[in-house]
């Protein structure tokens, strides 16, 4: 069910991509094949995957959700454009592809980023992704909460102070809680969102979401370890490197598995109310540490 589902999720953000990032056939075509360098192909489309399985238990269009998820996967696309630069993590691969500013040059790659950005906010305001302006405005709130200074910006902010002191755990909690998990809480939350939800009723969607964005980094930070940087599509042991403390230095190998695999018990709990139709939720969060990329 998992595979289908990521394989059809992965076809239909690509869809998206391919028809937003058309080329305009002028001087800025260089951008826009930097966008779609970095937009089309690769990743895991976690986040559109968990907009639309949180939104398909409260019978939402399918279609409506998958313009939310590829909103939030453009905000996503563009963390990573700006997260390999030169100025941050200074990476030459990604999704195993050659990083935008490798590419394509440092400027469009700063470009590229600001205008995916600019694009994930364009999507949510439109009419076309939903009739309702109220509901409008509560995403891109949403989304807007979760990628700034409260969210994933002020993450990366705390990871690049990471290399110049020693965090604790609950600090490096704390940072990927931010940079990680906001991004992976959104998805959720606004797949609630779509389904009319109140914020009083989200509780235990936002307790689901909580606990696979913390789950999500320990897993990456154990593959971080034990994986094959092939399969990855990207350098690892960067930031042990780099003597920044991650859950595996920080816990220890063992230690971290048996946290990461609490937090996956633990949000499938979070699901007990629902049957059946939350199953790809629960497949979802198993999957978290079941991954090898």
């Amino acid at each position: 069910m998992l595979h289908d589902a990521l394989s059809q999720i992965a076809a239909d953000v690509d869809a998206e991509f391919d028809r937003l990032l058309a080329l305009p056939g002028d001087a800025r075509d260089p951008l826009y094949a930097a966008m779609r360098h970095a937009a089309i192909g690769g990743g895991k489309r976690l986040r559109p995957l968990l907009v639309t399985a949180t939104a398909a238990l409260f019978h939402v269009d399918r279609d409506v959700a998958l313009r939310v998820g590829t909103a939030v996967e453009a905000i996503h696309v563009y963390s990573l454009i700006h997260d390999d630069l030169p100025c941050m993590d200074d990476d030459d691969m990604r999704r195993g592809k050659p990083t935008v500013h490798r590419a394509f040059g440092e400027a469009t790659a700063v470009l590229a980023g600001d205008s995916l950005h600019a694009l994930a906010f364009e999507i949510l305001a439109s009419s076309r992704t939903h009739t309702d302006p109220f509901i409008r405005s509560e995403l891109i709130a949403t989304l807007a909460l979760a990628s700034g200074p409260d969210g994933m910006a002020g993450g990366q902010m705390m990871d690049l102070e990471a290399e110049k002191k020693s965090f604790d755990l609950p600090t490096v909690t704390r940072l990927q809680a931010l940079k990680t998990g906001a991004l992976i809480a959104a998805s959720v939350e606004m797949g609630a969102i779509l389904g009319h939800i109140p914020p009083e009723g989200r509780a235990h969607l936002k307790g689901y979401a909580r606990d696979i964005g913390l789950a999500f980094q320990i897993a990456d930070d154990i593959l971080d370890v034990e994986g094959d940087p092939e399969l990855a599509g990207k350098a690892l042991q960067k930031d042990a490197d780099a003597g920044k403390g991650t859950f595996v230095s920080l816990m220890g190998l063992d230690r971290a598995k048996q946290q990461a695999a609490m937090l996956v018990a633990q949000a499938n709990e979070h699901l007990a109310s629902y049957g059946s139709e939350a199953d790809l939720l629960r497949a979802i969060a198993n999957y978290i540490t079941e991954r090898d990329r």
